[in-house]
């Protein structure tokens, strides 16, 4: 029986914790990586694993969290990633084909962890090259005999993304997936559960869940939001619950009884794949085992949502009207087309963010010209857009080329427009929707061209619904555009395009999206037509439209509908609208569309120069900068524009209004505006106030540590970054050398926070004056007391404000 079989049938175990199990066992030392046991001491493996199946595990996990080859890259007598994987697996085997007693159906998982970079924009890391990473690992745990994988503990949307990818096109094995929520239900990217079902289900994930970092009762409280969305079986493999210290040991606060109550009640719930992550051992394992595997599991329901998705956040169609903004688009636009041929990415950013300030909820992007390279262009101002921008995007391009590299690169799940009836256009886009995921723009027209009446265009949107079907897409990630034709050259185009909508929604079960604008063209004053049109659409079920959002005319519309149709609350959303539309428009003027080009360049510069870098603009941020330096003072423009404007994303960060993405580009932004202060400063010889970053022995991730570094820097201090796997000795000197009041030290693993403890009593007896923040996702404020940290940095913007009352400003 093959596990996805299996997991039809009966609640899947899943094995514990691995590091925290051999640390207590003394196979694994401070500092240590623990695949090299997998070489070294297999035995001590095999007998982790032996434990587990013997637990009642159905499933262990190989020994292969970290086996990547920035680790392992076979030089310089380290081993490479193939070693590593062949003998991780073949202990698993070992170990499956002697455990004594057990489950009688058992599987080995080849199990895959974060890499500990960030992916390009916020890190230095490009995608394709984490997919290629991930790629060997796939390739040689496949061929090593792993039944599945196991892509786990992962805390960034993107490098999952890039994992699954890897996993889909080197084997042919079951993907299951398992991110990290933390307290705010978000991972540190920002994505909710609903984003990450979204966008995994789309790239045909077979499992998907949530693992580490909170405790079972925690997980209860987050599990209902994927058992609302997921058409898949549910992972839940938690910690012990949080780790403190009793006598000098870390312990984990929830009992393996208290661990099993728990797992019964996420069981109930909806999981039926389940285990443990750090602190648990085959104790908690078999007391799991004991409490529920005579429960039923639950029936999977194919919930048929139609979604899309950013890094951030889902847009669900077919319960309120969806905007989507219409003016990334060279169509009649001369300055976007020069901004194309310029390459002036900085003016499709500023059209996006305008876009979203006036309340879309979908980006169109469409940069087809002749002349350039589009599917590079595409390409780039998806990459760009997503670093700026949190709004889904709908990606518009009649170039297959151009569509795939948008598909692989993009953040989420995307909108794709779009597909036809005829079967070249079906053939071509249909198979990267099923690859990459996608909610697909279906046009009512094939190679007859466009049927006069509704039955003709229901007639192809069903055609189009029927092949689909053969390429395994389901109606929910189809959206028919029943398609808007001008009414100055036949008067009853409107009509007819009317009565399309509620024979799809009908008779499909499908949604609907129009590009509105298109039935006044050739028409003066169009915005009363369209505005017109769009609220008898809205009237007949349409559930999106492509507008221009700086139509005051189509704003009225939009949110006089919600309020009559039960869509606004309280008319909340239309009391706003109408009072900011008052206060835009002195009395007695006449109502302009809102002009779309820049981002409040009404404003002085300065303001402008706030707004850059709030928004992540940082070309803009430093063209600015050199502008108001013509006005004031280099320190002045620091310490009373740029500083201020990182203070206000810093705020939103802590107050999750903002995300990480976000966060860093407004860095990336403010870095820029500060270096062209920096040369107008005289120089002195000085530099900002030293502080020592590093991530503790054995610990190969530094994605927490990088992103301190780079607000630090923003803020104006000299960060020495010692990087990963650093000795404490190495830190101590250091912090001797550049003289520091204050060091950071970051972990991601609990089997290296020992490592860190090390490091902190060493810097204590030498320089007892020093400072010393610690973060990372394994530690608590507990935690940080029980090693004598000074201060426990939760976020990345903690420890900037921890560095301003250690070190000033």
């Amino acid at each position: 029986m093959n596990v996805l079989d299996y997991i039809k049938q009966k609640i899947f175990y899943l094995d514990g914790g691995s590091g925290s199990y051999l640390q207590e066992q003394g196979w694994l030392k401070p500092g240590e990586l623990p695949e090299m046991l997998n070489l070294n001491h297999p035995e001590a493996i095999i007998a982790m694993h032996k434990a587990y199946y013997e637990a009642g595990s159905n499933a262990v996990c190989t020994n292969t969290f970290g086996a990547n080859a920035l680790k392992f890259d076979g030089k310089d007598g380290r081993p490479s990633v193939e070693e590593v994987v062949i003998a991780a697996v073949n202990c698993a085997k070992i170990a499956r084909d002697t455990a004594s007693f057990g489950q009688a159906h058992r599987f080995i998982a080849l199990d895959i962890g974060p890499l500990g970079r960030l992916l390009s924009p916020m890190g230095d890391l490009a995608f394709e090259s984490a997919v290629e990473l991930f790629a060997e690992i796939v390739r040689a745990g496949s061929a090593a005999g792993a039944d599945f994988i196991l892509i786990e503990t992962m805390n960034d949307s993107y490098e999952t993304k890039a994992a699954v990818l890897a996993a889909k096109e080197n084997c042919s094995l079951p993907v299951f997936v398992s991110n990290v929520y933390d307290e705010s239900e978000k991972l540190l990217s920002g994505t909710s559960p609903e984003a990450m079902v979204a966008m995994l289900e789309g790239l045909g994930a077979d499992v998907i869940g949530l693992n580490c970092s909170v405790g079972p009762d925690r997980m209860l409280d987050i599990l209902p939001r994927f058992v609302s969305c997921a058409s898949v079986p549910i992972l839940v493999k938690p910690n012990a619950g949080l780790p403190h210290s009793v006598d000098g040991k870390t312990v984990y606060d929830i009992s393996e009884e208290k661990f099993a109550e728990i797992m019964k009640k996420i069981i109930e719930q909806g999981a039926s794949i389940v285990g443990g992550c750090c602190g648990t051992t085959p104790n908690f394992i078999k007391k799991l085992v004991e409490a529920t595997q005579d429960m039923p599991i639950h029936e999977i329901e194919q919930k048929k949502i139609s979604v899309v998705s950013s890094y951030t956040h889902a847009i669900t169609f077919g319960q309120a009207p969806v905007l989507i903004g219409e003016r990334i688009n060279p169509t009649g636009k001369k300055q976007f087309k020069k901004a194309l041929r310029d390459n002036d990415i900085n003016y499709v950013l500023k059209e996006g963010i305008a876009q979203q300030e006036q309340g879309v909820h979908v980006l169109d992007v469409n940069v087809g010209l002749p002349e350039i390279d589009e599917p590079k262009m595409l390409e780039t101002c998806v990459k760009e857009l997503q670093g700026i921008c949190n709004l889904p995007l709908q990606l518009d391009t009649t170039s297959a080329e151009a569509m795939e590299r948008a598909m692989r690169i993009y953040n989420g799940k995307p909108m794709v427009n779009s597909v036809n009836g005829s079967d070249e256009s079906m053939d071509t886009v249909f198979p990267l929707v099923k690859k990459y995921g996608g909610l697909v723009v279906c046009l009512t027209l094939d190679e007859s061209g466009i049927p006069d009446t509704a039955e003709g265009r229901y007639e192809v949107a069903k055609r189009i619904a029927d092949r689909a079907a053969d390429y395994g897409i389901g109606v929910n990630d189809l959206i028919f555009d029943p398609l808007a034709l001008t009414i100055s050259s036949d008067s009853q185009a409107a009509l007819v395009t009317l009565e399309t909508i509620p024979l799809i929604r009908e008779r499909l079960g499908a949604c609907c999206s129009l590009g509105v604008s298109n039935i006044s063209f050739g028409l003066p004053n169009r915005d009363y037509i369209t505005a017109a049109f769009f609220t008898m659409a809205l009237t007949r079920g349409l559930d999106a439209a492509i507008i221009n959002p700086f139509s005051i005319e189509l704003q009225k519309a939009y949110y006089s509908f919600m309020t009559l149709a039960g869509l606004d609350p309280n008319c909340q959303a239309y009391i706003n609208f109408a009072q900011r539309v008052a206060s835009e428009i002195p009395k007695g003027e006449k109502k302009k569309a809102v002009k779309p080009t820049t981002v409040n360049m009404s404003e002085e510069t300065r303001s402008e120069l706030k707004n850059a870098i709030m928004h992540g603009l940082t070309k803009e941020a430093s063209s600015l900068a050199r502008t108001a330096l013509t006005e004031m003072e280099p320190l002045v423009l620091i310490n009373e524009h740029i500083v201020p404007a990182l203070d206000v994303v810093g705020k939103r960060f802590e107050d999750k209004t903002v995300f990480l993405p976000q966060l860093l580009m407004s860095a990336e932004a403010a870095n820029a505006a500060f270096e062209e202060a920096k040369i107008k400063l005289p120089s002195t010889g000085e530099a900002g106030e030293p502080i020592v970053l590093a991530t503790v022995k054995g610990d190969i991730h530094d994605i927490g540590k990088n992103i301190v570094k780079v607000l630090l820097e923003n803020y104006g201090y000299r960060v020495i970054d010692l990087g990963r796997d650093v000795d404490p000795e190495i830190i101590l000197e250091a912090t001797i050398k550049y003289n520091a009041k204050l060091v950071g030290l970051s972990a991601l693993m609990t089997t290296t926070v020992p490592a860190m403890a090390d490091t902190i009593k060493l810097i204590k007896e030498q320089l007892p004056d020093v400072k010393i923040v610690v973060g990372g996702a394994v530690l608590t404020q507990d935690y940080a007391d029980m090693i004598n940290a000074d201060h426990y940095g939760r976020t990345a913007m903690d420890g900037v404000r921890y560095a301003e009352q250690v070190c000033g400003r």
